[in-house]
Formats: structure tokens, sequence, C-alpha cells
């Protein structure tokens, strides 16, 4: 029997094993010796960076989100491979995404997704100091780079013109970050 906190794992039933996600239906007892179930979405840790230039630009992507058929502005963000650190990861994914390597890479906390049904941890970066230095793109990937000044990405986000999740964290910490130094 798994410990998860105050809730112990009784049975765990495969429902979905895929190349990004696995889900999995567990039977949990509670404190109260009550059963209940709890599905289970299991994703890698991912990583998020706020690039920002010697100009007060922040460098963002543009992508389509099909789960949600929108087009949104996010930072640049991916999934740790195998063997990777978080640090190593958020350097990769500014390269694959925004074509730059950081100078500076500064670790501004991390943050639970979605813990209600999933288990996705975010690290945040802030980067600085940035270079030219393009690593190839993901194949399933289709993303444009846009750069915004630091002071109309916080309007945006405090209006709500910017939704995801991950970027207003990651937005947010890095703007308290600045304002510390």
């Amino acid at each position: 029997m798994e410990n998860r906190g105050i809730e112990s794992q009784l049975t765990t039933e495969l429902i979905y094993d895929g190349n990004i996600i696995k889900v999995t239906k567990d039977t949990i007892l509670l404190p109260n010796d009550r059963r209940t179930t709890r599905e289970v979405v299991e994703h890698a840790s991912v990583v998020c960076v706020m690039p920002l230039d010697e100009d007060g630009y922040v460098h963002m992507v543009k992508q389509y989100r099909y789960a949600i058929s929108d087009v949104l502005l996010e930072v640049p963000a991916g999934g740790i491979e195998k063997g990777e650190s978080p640090e190593e990861a958020a350097v990769r994914e500014l390269q694959e995404e925004i074509g730059k390597y950081p100078g500076e890479l500064i670790q501004l906390g991390g943050f639970w997704l979605t813990p209600g049904w999933c288990n996705e941890y975010m690290y945040a970066f802030l980067a600085k100091d940035l270079t030219d230095s393009k690593l190839p793109a993901d194949d399933d990937e289709n993303i444009q780079v846009v750069k915004i000044p630091l002071s109309e990405i916080l309007r945006e986000v405090h209006s709500g013109l910017i939704p995801d999740a991950k970027t207003i964290a990651t937005i947010s910490l890095g703007n308290n970050y600045l304002n510390r130094s």
C-alpha cells in the first residue's frame, strides 16, 4: 500500500500510457477509513523560462494549442529529458524555441501546475545576457518568437490578456526577482 500523504493508495489501475502522459485510477483510503477514487495524470517535470534581453524585452513564443483551439503567448517552456537537470533543460529549450543562449540563468522557484489531478512540476527561471545560439526546433512545434517590453507583458498578465498559468507564474516570479535586485 503506497502512502500519498494522509491518503493511502489501496489499488491502482492503468487507464492510459502514452508518450507524454500516463493516467491511473487509484482507490484510496481516507483518514476516516472511507474509500474513494482518484484519477491521476502523471507527466514529467517541465521548465519555464522568462528570457529578458539587455533592452528590457521578454522573448515570448506564440503558438497554437490544439487542446484549447487557440493561439497563446507563452514563455519558452518544455519537458526535462531523461538524465537532464532543470538548468540544462532550460538552456536547451531557449536554444530550440527562441534561438538564444543565456549567459545568466537564475532559478526563480517552482510550482505544481494542477495538483488536484496531475503531478506535473514546473521549474521557473529567469534568463539574462542572451546571445544567439540556435538548436533545431522540435518537429511537432510551430512557434513564432515575439519580443515584448517587460512593462507591457506585466500589463497583459494583470489585464487577463495572457491566460496561460505557467506564463503568469513565471513572469510574476521573474518580476518579483527583478524588483528585489
